[in-house]
């Protein structure tokens, strides 16, 4: 593409983003520029809004427009409960399923974030641990670490059901079968 050094920009730019090959971003490109113009203009203002105003929830892990998130704050969730997923993304998923209304952590580096989920469960409300792990022998191996590191307490600790097919990232499940894996958890 020489000479439209812009438009090879947008369309770098797009590529850059995940599931978004070559063909797709000239598409988007070439409609972003030349059919809606005004659409454009809306993406390029959230976008720059979200990366300014959005940061991570400094309880949960969550992304959150505050130092706590919407969820840590409410109380009408149930407080006894307690989620523990791989990445902020899961917690979206998980609501948009409907079928969860407790806490959520998110541990993505076991050493650094195990010492806030320890102080978490040292708070003493927390009566269950629900693993929402994407399942493989490592997130099985991580989810042992943790019982060990809070055997003292008197915690359940489940994970959700089969349902969830092993390797697929919470994502990519559809919201009837994530439902179901959260309401039929198993003791781990």
């Amino acid at each position: 593409m020489r000479g439209f050094k812009r438009f090879k920009e947008l369309v770098d730019a797009l590529m850059a983003l995940p599931t978004i090959g070559r063909k797709s971003a000239v598409r988007l490109a070439f409609y972003l520029v030349r059919e809606n113009t005004l659409a454009a203009m809306k993406l390029a203002h959230a976008i720059e809004s979200a990366v300014r105003e959005i940061g991570e929830c400094t309880r949960c892990g969550g992304i959150s427009e505050n130092e706590i998130c919407e969820i840590c704050t409410d109380e009408g969730r149930d407080r006894e409960t307690l989620c523990v997923v791989e990445n902020p993304k899961d917690i979206m998923v998980i609501e948009e399923s409907g079928e969860y209304n407790g806490l959520y952590f998110v541990l993505e580096s076991f050493e650094e974030d195990m010492e806030k989920l320890a102080s978490l469960v040292e708070e003493g409300s927390i009566k269950e641990i629900v693993f929402a792990l994407t399942p493989s022998v490592a997130n099985d191996a991580l989810i042992l670490h943790v019982e060990e590191r809070l055997k003292n307490h008197d915690i359940a600790f489940t994970k959700i059901a089969q349902g969830v097919p092993t390797g697929v990232s919470l994502e990519n499940v559809d919201a009837l079968s994530l439902g179901r894996a959260l309401n039929d958890r198993v003791k781990v």
